[in-house]
């Protein structure tokens, strides 16, 4: 039998397996993609990787990746390190597999803790600009990790259908469910990886209960469809304007706009192609901001940008103050602006688009990290 043919199994055996997780029969999903994973480390076997160095470099993640995916570590570990040996190994493979090894370390450690966490987790890559191996600006990764919470937490509340919160904490119940922890990544560039804890509280979930993989993988489709399609598969996905507009803001906040770092990188360990965001993302994601306002507000003055440090906010009192060129702007209106999308750029660089009244007053439109 050719590599090529248990390379066709292992493909089949995967389908079924991903057939059987949508159907929630996770021991069976786990025993096909077991299965997988075996015929697909066969036909790895079969592969001359000097001969064909990038197929048995694909062969060796997906194999690796089915195995981690059957929580079968010790086997998972066994096909990346093997592959990582060889010499002839490209170097995109040298990155997933020690991506994975790294996810399997961080399970073990999970394991080892007591805490159950869900299936899903996110892996999260910022490089270029100052970013070097391993190391980052602390200030850059706080502010981008409290967004990826923010983004999580907003997902969850929108997959219990509760109306879009304005102000204060989420609910106990909400932080229950969704309990972000941050893991440790691959040190390269600087990565860190986002697991959500189980919950032990499961009478919320009588009524609508959510699939235990369902928050990282709606996560995902809604930042892929922020990113890459906000206009069309962003307003089919969420089609309240409230959610919608938010999730375009968190989005557009984790997207470069200086010289602190080029790109980030969002993608679910060990599965599907991940989602990139660069400085051109910021620029589609205001694109489809500035049109969603349109659709919703009349807007009669024109639109000025004030670039400052942000000194204070009273979303109660309806105001923010902006330090900018020499003076301490207030700008009024802040209205129904969220507070986990403004609270994070207090004492921080940021623009405040702004209509510019008759009397010099101004009235909020907008606001952004710079």
């Amino acid at each position: 039998m050719s590599w090529l043919d248990r390379h066709k199994e292992s493909e089949a055996l995967a389908i079924a397996a991903h057939e059987a997780k949508e159907a929630n029969n996770l021991s069976k999903a786990e025993r096909l993609f077991y299965e997988a994973g075996l015929a697909e480390k066969e036909a790895l076997q079969l592969i001359d990787p000097r001969v064909k160095p990038r197929t048995y470099a694909v062969a060796s993640i997906s194999a690796a990746s089915l195995f981690y995916k059957a929580k079968q570590f010790v086997h998972a570990e066994l096909v990346a390190h093997s592959s990582l040996a060889t010499e002839c190994l490209p170097s995109f493979a040298h990155n997933e597999l020690r991506e994975l090894l790294q996810a399997i370390w961080n399970e073990r450690a999970q394991i080892d803790a007591g805490i159950k966490f869900m299936p899903g987790q996110v892996s999260i890559t910022v490089d270029g600009g100052k970013i070097v191996r391993g190391g980052a600006p602390l200030d850059l990764i706080l502010e981008k990790v409290q967004i990826v919470n923010s983004l999580f937490i907003r997902t969850t509340e929108f997959l219990k259908d509760i109306p879009l919160r304005t102000r204060g904490a989420p609910s106990s119940e909400i932080q229950r469910i969704c309990r972000p922890w941050l893991f440790q990544g691959v040190p390269s560039s600087y990565q860190f990886i986002v697991a959500i804890e189980g919950t032990r509280q499961l009478e919320f979930f009588e009524e609508e209960p959510l699939k235990p993989d369902l928050i990282a993988s709606t996560f995902m489709a809604i930042l892929r469809n922020a990113v890459e399609d906000p206009e069309d598969a962003l307003v089919e996905s969420v089609p309240d304007p409230g959610y919608r507009g938010t999730f375009l803001k968190l989005a557009r906040n984790l997207a470069p706009s200086g010289d602190s770092y080029q790109r980030m990188q969002i993608r679910t360990v060990g599965t599907e192609r991940p989602v990139m965001i660069t400085p051109a993302t910021r620029k589609g994601l205001s694109s489809a901001l500035r049109k969603q306002r349109q659709t919703t507000t009349l807007v009669d003055e024109e639109e000025h940008k004030l670039r400052g440090i942000l000194r204070a906010v009273h979303l109660d009192s309806d105001w923010l103050e902006v330090f900018s060129e020499n003076s301490l702007i207030k700008v009024m209106g802040v209205g129904e602006t969220v507070d986990d999308l403004i609270g994070p750029m207090v004492n921080h660089d940021v623009i405040v688009h702004v209509a510019k009244g008759l009397r010099g007053t101004y009235k909020f439109i907008d606001i952004e990290p710079c």
